[in-house]
């Protein structure tokens, strides 16, 4: 399942050199992954619900082409790699501006983490299908845990 979500930028998205911001770009991804999350029947009340949320451990973004102040943007959501149970996962997000030309490509590794806890998680029953529609990236692999993170 293809998934995008279209955004018309905003002024406070720049910076004073007319710039997208570099952070504004990885806030249009996580809206997005939230979006997609919600779309599957997990929406933020479903993770409070089950007491958990998404971390990351890394967030890697290239910028390729500029964007510019009150332009429509697509941002999209492509699995690149999950692990068995759904524990860990890593996300490819590209943006692209108005033109439809790729502008950036945001890289993200990410788990669910116990709210109460404060320790990774396998997300519960109900989460189970989240990423079985996404579409894949052509690199997609199986995350592989050792015995180190599972405890």
């Amino acid at each position: 399942m293809h998934f995008k979500v279209t955004f018309i930028t905003k002024w406070s998205d720049f910076d004073p050199n007319k710039h997208m911001r570099h952070t504004a770009y990885n806030e249009y991804a996580a809206e997005v992954r939230i979006r997609y999350f919600r779309d599957q029947n997990f929406s933020i009340e479903e993770f409070t619900k089950h007491n958990i949320g998404p971390i990351l451990f890394t967030e890697e973004t290239s910028f390729r082409r500029e964007i510019h102040v009150g332009e429509n943007i697509s941002v999209d959501f492509k699995l690149s790699g999950v692990s068995k149970n759904n524990e860990r996962w890593k996300i490819t997000h590209r943006v692209f501006n108005e033109q439809g030309e790729l502008s950036a490509i945001i890289k993200v590794y990410g788990a669910w983490i116990d709210l109460t806890k404060r320790k990774l998680t396998a997300p519960p029953k109900e989460a189970n299908h989240l990423f079985d529609m996404a579409e894949r990236t052509e690199n997609f692999k199986e995350i592989f845990l050792s015995k180190e993170i599972e405890n």
